[in-house]
């Protein structure tokens, strides 16, 4: 494999347990992921990026919006997270996938008397293991009636 650099093991112990690598081209194929059911945010930023091999979909954060743009469920935490499982599945069956297949997800929301609405909800939208996952209060969102963004990353 000419186009692969194989490092120095960091220690004897790594070199037995993986074979780490790094890709030599500057720049690697991509997929851009615009499912017609979200609004395109294009030129800003992709709502999804397939990476050349079609194994790994990096998500940007879903938000409670509609495809026109419109914020869905003003005020109500648990229907914003439904909206934003909503998008986050519409992105990923444009890349042939489910919920199922996200390996990770980071979760911001604006105050913690959302938690629970978001607990709620998001118990039960994964059919097998949920993704790894990292909850994060934050002070705002891009748009001053959102109360939950998700971004993910997914193995289709």
């Amino acid at each position: 494999m000419e186009n692969w650099v194989y490092p120095e093991p960091i220690t004897p112990r790594l070199q037995d347990s993986i074979t780490p690598c790094i890709e030599r081209s500057s720049t690697m194929p991509r997929k851009v992921i615009q499912p017609k059911v979200l609004n395109d945010p294009r030129p800003r930023y992709s709502q999804g990026i397939l990476n050349s091999g079609g194994k790994l979909l990096f998500i940007a954060g879903q938000t409670a919006s509609d495809k026109d743009g419109n914020v869905v469920g003003k005020g109500d935490i648990e229907a914003q997270t439904r909206q934003v499982f909503d998008n986050l599945r519409a992105v990923l069956k444009a890349a042939g996938g489910t919920l199922d297949n996200l390996v990770m997800t980071t979760t911001y929301i604006t105050g913690r008397e959302y938690r629970e609405g978001y607990n709620k909800v998001r118990t039960g939208q994964y059919k097998k293991t949920p993704p790894t996952s990292t909850l994060v209060i934050v002070s705002g969102l891009a748009h001053p009636d959102y109360l939950i963004e998700i971004a993910g990353i997914a193995v289709i």
